[in-house]
């Protein structure tokens, strides 16, 4: 990617990023612009999965009123802002979905043998409670290194994209990432 599109990326993040804190504050301009820059491509997302445009219009504007109410849960340490908003697109779909194939009513014999394969309590905790190690590990880390694997892992580049968007070095950025991720192997205790 050259410098030219490699800015292009940069000011359309940016956009996103300040569409997405706007919106947090409740400002429905912000939202506008937002959904002006993201709505072909999540309604694309929409149709991709529910396979009927009218349903995708109305999923769509699901999609809308949950980003207004998350978007104070976005953090572009995290996720890109477009990963993030085709994440909420996704799962709306695939709940859409899910309503649509509700079968008949079974006999109590049937729903007996249902198995529930919704996460308990415990494990739902547990989960919670080793993002927040992994959070708290990367934010001990070399900013360099906290930064690289973020980008690469959470964020979804790859270490040439990053190289690139950084002008830094590839066989630096993979000693950032692989320095990186010893110390995080050591900090979770896995290693």
């Amino acid at each position: 990617m050259g410098r030219t599109a490699d800015s292009h990326v940069r000011e359309a993040r940016a956009q996103l990023v300040s569409a997405l804190h706007l919106t947090a504050n409740g400002d429905r301009a912000g939202l506008r612009h937002l959904y002006d820059l993201t709505s072909a491509k999540l309604f694309g997302i929409c149709l991709r999965i529910s396979g009927d445009r009218e349903a995708a219009e109305d999923i769509l504007q699901d999609v809308y009123v949950k980003v207004w109410r998350r978007a104070a849960s976005f953090d572009e340490r995290l996720a890109s802002p477009i990963s993030w908003l085709a994440m909420i697109a996704r799962n709306a779909s695939i709940d859409w979905r899910r309503t649509q194939h509700r079968h008949e009513a079974a006999d109590e014999d049937a729903l007996g043998m249902v198995a529930d394969d919704a996460p308990l309590a415990d494990a739902l905790i547990q989960q919670d409670e080793a993002r927040q190690k992994l959070l708290d590990c990367l934010d001990g880390l070399d900013s360099k290194q906290s930064d690289a694997i973020r980008r690469t892992f959470l964020g979804g580049l790859t270490y040439h994209e990053l190289a690139e968007r950084m002008d830094i070095p590839l066989g630096t950025i993979k000693s950032w990432i692989r320095r990186g991720m010893q110390a995080l192997k050591e900090c979770l205790g896995d290693g």
